[in-house]
């Protein structure tokens, strides 16, 4: 792991932590599982400014370039739930693969629990995309 830990943004992260309260009643047992494990891993998470985030770190709205142990490259679009359309590519941080992805950086091998099994997937690319995100009250 480049970082030793995932690397969120602030705001970024208080989102997360309500998208991942309000899914605790998914009745997926992967969804679930994907869920605790990121639980556990926000709470070793270096939480850091906008102004301090590194670039090659997948957060909201990144695109990522994958490469999956079937010799398969894909690129998907980390978003929030309501925004997610797989035919767009566009996969919603709630997803098996956006829980996994969310806070590792180019480079980065990760290994998670998916509907097909345990997979390790690595991150060959991450690009950042215009910033939409805002805190609702």
């Amino acid at each position: 792991m480049k970082y030793d830990v995932i690397i969120i943004e602030k705001v970024e992260y208080e989102l997360l932590k309500r998208i991942v309260s309000m899914a605790q009643y998914y009745k997926d047992s992967t969804y679930r599982a994907s869920i605790e494990k990121l639980k556990n891993e926000l709470e070793f998470a270096k939480i850091v400014s906008e102004k301090n985030m590194p670039e090659d770190v997948v957060r909201f709205n990144s695109k990522v370039e994958i490469a999956t142990p079937f010799g398969i490259n894909r690129t998907y679009q980390i978003v929030t739930p309501d925004h997610s359309n797989i035919k767009e590519n566009k996969i919603s941080i709630l997803a098996p693969m956006g829980l996994a992805l969310f806070g590792y950086a180019q480079g980065d091998k990760v290994e998670w629990e998916f509907p097909t099994g345990k997979n390790a997937i690595n991150i060959i690319k991450v690009e950042q995309m215009v910033r939409e995100m805002k805190m609702q009250k």
